[in-house]
């Protein structure tokens, strides 16, 4: 889906190198959280045996018990999975 944004502003600053630049810096706060949510799942998939993507399919069919910990590795895929869709969406975009 391509969307459009348009910023308006009465102001002397040149917005378009102050977008980029906000851009530029979530674009690192979200490759941070990837590498320490990576960090995370990857002491869940030693510490259990199977990968993260084995773990949701499981997860998901209801093919493991619930617990804290799986649980906790749950919100780990799925928060990974948000931030992987967020920095994506920031990669492609185009300032025009």
């Amino acid at each position: 889906m391509v969307q459009q944004v348009t910023i308006r502003g009465e102001t002397s600053i040149l917005l378009k190198p102050l977008v980029e630049s906000a851009i530029r810096s979530q674009l690192k706060s979200l490759t941070h959280g990837l590498r320490r949510t990576r960090e995370r799942l990857t002491s869940f998939e030693q510490k259990y045996g199977m990968t993260s993507a084995e773990f949701e399919l499981r997860f998901k069919a209801h093919a493991i018990d619930e617990s804290l910990d799986f649980i906790d590795w749950w919100m780990e895929v799925e928060a990974y999975h948000l931030l992987e869709s967020k920095h994506q969406a920031l990669r492609e975009a185009q300032i025009g």
